[in-house]
């Protein structure tokens, strides 16, 4: 059981109404940051509406090929053989998440692993919102010198012992999250609740096992560059609110986004848009669902006075995208 570390309160906390009822606090540790990258373990601390612990569990998982950068989770390919294969776990790991909040930090990055990994099954996970710890702290206002794990679990007092266990992390993360909830509630504090959208369009690209050669695993950037085509269409200018999209207009995101980024953006650039990485003079639109999150994109969108709006009206949007003039 963990130990509570929540501050004594001379009366129960009045709970808000609409918070949760359960949190499925999570991590999984990978053979990498890709989108093509497996998981290798997985742990869940099951919590009630008020953060109190109900049960953990962990199991390893055999990715069906090099397990990555070992020297980082210590999971070599001769201990993950004999390990079970995602889709021998997912009716356990689904009844550990099922009805409950996903929490985790930088959400975003275990839950498309997740749902990618349900999708390679052809299953769903049962998850229908996300929280990030991280995004939580930044509500609550928490003095952290970064947003790191170990800096959230030392601002609470709670001890790692085994970094990158997933074991180990899921317990660091309920430790520091017990808190962090118990604080939002006496503050009434909105939750950052993001949707969880079932990943459905999976085309799995294969790669290859490298047969006892850790040396052949080569880093890969969290969000892997994809070359794409030209948009065959010259940029009509800036959106203007209440208009609709024009095919060519520059559209950027940044942020978390409950519909997987590759998606989000292969139906933008089907749609006859320019997806843009980054932001300049002549971006169209800029599509976030934290406008206030103070990242380089939002700042220069700012600075430049593109025009803003988030996923679900973008979305609303590229129903109906004007077609370029025929040249």
């Amino acid at each position: 059981m963990l130990e509570d570390r929540t501050p004594a309160a001379s009366a129960p906390t009045a709970w808000p109404a609409a918070y949760p009822k359960g949190y499925a606090v999570v991590d999984v540790e990978t053979t990498g940051l890709a989108r093509d990258d497996r998981i290798i373990s997985a742990a869940v601390y099951r919590l009630d509406a008020r953060g109190e612990v109900e049960d953990h569990w962990y199991t390893l998982v055999n990715p069906e090929r090099d397990p990555g950068p070992v020297w980082i989770h210590g999971l070599t390919s001769d201990v993950l053989d004999s390990a079970p294969l995602f889709p021998d776990i997912a009716e356990e790991f689904s009844a550990r998440l099922a009805d409950r909040v996903l929490v985790a930090h930088n959400a975003v990055f275990d839950w498309q692993m997740i749902a990618r990994e349900y999708a390679r099954a052809e299953r769903e996970a049962p998850v229908r919102q996300r929280l990030c710890t991280i995004a939580l702290s930044k509500e609550l206002g928490l003095p952290l010198p970064n947003h790191k794990l170990e800096s959230l679990a030392a601002h609470f007092g709670v001890v790692q012992q085994r970094a990158h266990h997933a074991l180990d992390d899921a317990r660091v993360l309920a430790e520091a999250f017990r808190p962090s909830l118990k604080a939002a509630a006496e503050g009434g504090v909105r939750l950052p609740l993001h949707e969880c959208r079932p990943l459905t369009e999976w085309t799995d690209r294969s790669v290859p096992r490298q047969q006892g050669s850790y040396g052949a695993y080569r880093p890969t950037s969290w969000r892997p560059t994809r070359k794409r085509p030209a948009c065959p269409y010259p940029n009509p200018g800036r959106y203007e609110k209440g208009k609709g999209l024009k095919q060519g207009m520059r559209i950027a995101f940044s942020g978390d986004t409950s519909v997987e980024r590759d998606l989000l953006e292969d139906r933008a650039i089907e749609a006859g848009l320019h997806v843009a990485t980054s932001i300049s003079r002549l971006t169209s639109l800029l599509v976030t669902n934290d406008p206030d999150s103070g990242t380089s994109k939002v700042v220069k969108a700012r600075q430049y006075g593109t025009p803003v709006v988030d996923e679900a009206a973008f979305g609303q949007l590229l129903g109906d995208v004007e077609p370029a003039p025929e040249q």
